[in-house]
């Protein structure tokens, strides 16, 4: 285990590590609160991993997320770490894939599950997942499954989990409901808590305050200033969400959003599109944001100030530890806030938590930098095909650099799902491949191609 975690680059524990593996190790439950990045996944995997035995092909270990981006993550990463291990087998449930697939996965015989309550739920309710071998349970970012609506769901889970078992619990805030939760599933915790403001010191802070009329078009004002490659606005509510995305757009902007209501399909081309640089702002919720891992963020903008400070650090820790920003300085990522008059008693709370004063600056002193409008650099094309027909990546770049005379620098990230494919092309040259790619072939098939210009509605 050792030699693959340095193999894998893990030279040093995280704080949240060093707190938390040693207890855990130990077998006692664990509420552990840390942010996002924080190294948390392998604060947990590893214990699980230790408390497996590969030869028992049953379900040992049981990771609950709170939604189905945070879930790919974090079994992509428990199989990099049970590498050392040999023929460990983690099988991922969540929403938005058929139950049928699923279920012949678990019936072949998985040690680890990590998955969505919902889902989790379901496979436990048609008899396809038992848990009468688990010994491991461990809900991540257990805050947010609540923010979301799953207590009820994490209930029932519960009680379909043998009485003498591990629980590890990992949140970015600590709500009542965990508490609450942590009364009733677990039996005497250690609390471990990881300060917030680890990454505070990379980050460039700066508040501006604003009128209630002006705050949308501020955001605007922002981007144009400080021209960063790519930005998270965060919204309290769906609507500002909507309200914020009307007006960027308007304003030249290749803006989308995500919030709740998106189907799972939408959701997964809007999170696409940004993380292979085809929008500049992502607009989203709380909510609706947990669990991305988006590995070149330049900018956090909140668009209010929310009235949770811990919420507020976790949001401006996304870019602060990714260490460097898009105005091209290497000490961290931008965060900029917009605060009302009637929001200085929550700004006073987040100087409060983060042990400094916050930086002030005026909205009448932002100039628009030169360079024209705030365009992303590559743009979007969906393929009518993927996986199911026997399409790989190779073929896609095949086609696009050898066929069509385009070179490798003008694609960027290609994406294969069962039954569509997505590249990201330069922005320029984008209409004219799509056009020549309808026109043309993929592994000798006539391929349907269309350019995605936003929140387009996915194809079945």
């Amino acid at each position: 285990m050792l030699q693959n975690l340095q193999h894998l680059g893990y030279e040093r524990m995280t704080a949240i590590q060093a707190a938390s593996l040693p207890q855990a190790l130990l077998g006692r439950d664990l509420i552990a609160q840390a942010q996002t990045g924080s190294g948390k996944t392998a604060a947990f995997a590893l214990p699980l991993l230790t408390n497996l035995n590969p030869r028992r092909f049953a379900v040992q270990a049981l990771v609950l997320c709170p939604t189905r981006e945070l879930a790919d993550q974090v079994s992509v990463e428990i199989r990099r770490l049970a590498r050392a291990e040999d023929n460990t087998k983690v099988v991922t449930l969540c929403g938005g894939v058929p139950l049928r697939g699923q279920a012949a996965s678990l019936e072949h015989g998985a040690h680890i599950v990590v998955g969505t309550p919902g889902r989790v739920m379901d496979h436990l309710d048609r008899g396809s997942l038992n848990l009468d071998a688990l010994n491991t349970w461990v809900l991540d970012e257990a805050d947010r499954m609540l923010d979301m609506g799953f207590y009820d769901d994490i209930v029932r889970v519960a009680q379909r989990c043998p009485a003498q078992r591990q629980t590890l619990l990992f949140s970015a805030t600590y709500p009542e409901g965990i508490a609450k939760l942590a009364q009733r599933f677990m039996r005497e915790p250690q609390t471990i808590r990881v300060e917030a403001t680890a990454s505070a010191g990379r980050i460039r802070q700066r508040f501006y305050e604003v009128q209630g009329s002006e705050r949308l078009h501020a955001v605007g004002q922002l981007l144009r200033h400080f021209r960063p490659a790519s930005a998270l606005a965060f919204c309290n509510t769906k609507q500002q969400c909507r309200d914020l995305a009307a007006v960027l757009q308007a304003e030249g902007f290749s803006a989308l959003t995500l919030f709740g209501e998106l189907e799972q399909r939408e959701r997964d081309q809007v999170l696409l599109q940004f993380a292979n640089r085809s929008a500049t702002v992502l607009v989203a919720t709380d909510v609706a944001a947990r669990g991305l891992d988006i590995s070149s963020l330049a900018a956090v903008i909140n668009v209010d100030v929310t009235a949770d400070a811990e919420v507020h650090v976790h949001r401006i820790g996304r870019t602060g530890r990714l260490g460097q920003s898009g105005a091209g300085e290497a000490e961290g990522g931008l965060a900029l806030s917009l605060a009302s008059l009637d929001e200085m008693g929550r700004v006073g709370r987040i100087e409060q938590i983060m042990g400094q004063e916050v930086t002030w600056g005026a909205l009448d002193e932002l100039r628009d930098a030169p360079g024209g409008p705030l365009l992303p650099p590559m743009q979007t094309l969906q393929i009518q095909g993927g996986r199911k027909e026997k399409i790989r990546a190779g073929d896609v770049l095949g086609a696009l650099t050898a066929d069509l005379g385009l070179s490798r620098d003008d694609v960027g990230k290609i994406n294969v799902n069962d039954f569509s494919t997505y590249v990201a092309v330069r922005r320029d040259l984008a209409p004219q491949t799509a056009a020549r790619l309808n026109a043309g072939r993929i592994k000798g098939k006539l391929v349907k191609v269309r350019l995605l210009t936003g929140q387009d509605t996915p194809w079945a």
